[in-house]
């Protein structure tokens, strides 16, 4: 018997350095019940020595899910990783995103059959991003207001994500004007509804390949449900040398299509149909 019923695909392409302190993350979580599914874009071989390492230390299991490197395929690779999670319920979230201590705990409190779950994240500066150890994640100063403003973090609302909880996480969470979405770096649901949608489309690239999987599970009558100052991640800083706006101009016209055609299943998902 399976005693974890919660799948974390992260997924990573030639990132060590923060994916080992995302994995230290998942290694400090209140809720254990979890496997992690490495979604690995073709990064080389210091990705797996990295997990090979990392699995001595941690409580969790890691199924390490790669393919050849072929430019930006994230779409693909996560619709391998989500044929490989062994369990119902499926968070996502990416190896340049740290995770609270309850981020999986909150995830499992609000999930619900018909809906998926909204996450948010807290955007780190660079040299934050480099100043977090070990050490500071175990001991959750890098979620510490005063620890981050030590470390030069300037004041802002959206602190806020990193103190609220309870009530006024509630109010925040109702308040907010930003759209509960399906969001690739902090976002969960269960797995039949993500494989009754076809996954992710392959076709899509860099730019809302996230979002249009979202606007399927929409359009097949899931609701979605907004936890962005509950499951709190922090995203660490780094170039993104794949976006292009060819990509983003090609993913806006599925996306549109998906929307006014009401689309719910791609042909071009984890079962190739076109």
């Amino acid at each position: 018997m399976n005693a974890r019923d919660t799948s974390i695909i992260i997924s990573t392409y030639n990132s060590t350095e923060w994916l080992e302190k995302v994995l230290y993350g998942y290694d400090n979580q209140t809720y254990r019940m979890f496997e992690v599914v490495i979604a690995d874009d073709g990064s080389d071989e210091r990705t797996k020595n990295l997990l090979t390492k990392i699995q001595k230390e941690v409580f969790y299991p890691i199924v390490h899910v790669w393919h050849e490197d072929d430019g930006f395929q994230k779409s693909k690779i996560l619709n391998k990783a989500i044929e490989a999670c062994s369990t119902e319920y499926i968070i996502m979230s990416d190896g340049d995103c740290i995770p609270r201590k309850d981020f999986v705990e909150q995830h499992v409190k609000f999930r619900e059959e018909g809906y998926f779950l909204s996450g948010g994240y807290f955007m780190l500066p660079l040299d934050i991003s480099k100043a977090i150890t070990k050490d500071t994640i175990f001991s959750e100063k890098c979620f510490d207001l005063k620890w981050l403003k030590q470390h030069g973090l300037k004041s802002s609302f959206k602190n806020n994500k990193l103190t609220a909880s309870g009530l006024k996480a509630a109010f925040l969470n109702f308040a907010t004007p930003t759209n509960a979405s399906w969001n690739g770096h902090n976002a969960s649901g269960w797995k039949k509804d993500i494989v009754a949608v076809n996954g992710f489309d392959e076709r899509m690239q860099y730019g809302g390949q996230d979002r249009e999987l979202g606007e399927r599970l929409f359009n097949l009558g899931i609701k979605s449900k907004q936890i962005r100052y509950n499951a709190v991640v922090i995203h660490l800083d780094h170039p993104r040398g794949y976006k292009n706006e060819a990509s983003i101009q090609k993913n806006q016209a599925i996306r549109k299509h998906t929307r006014e055609q009401k689309v719910i299943r791609t042909p071009f998902g984890i079962k190739q149909e076109a």
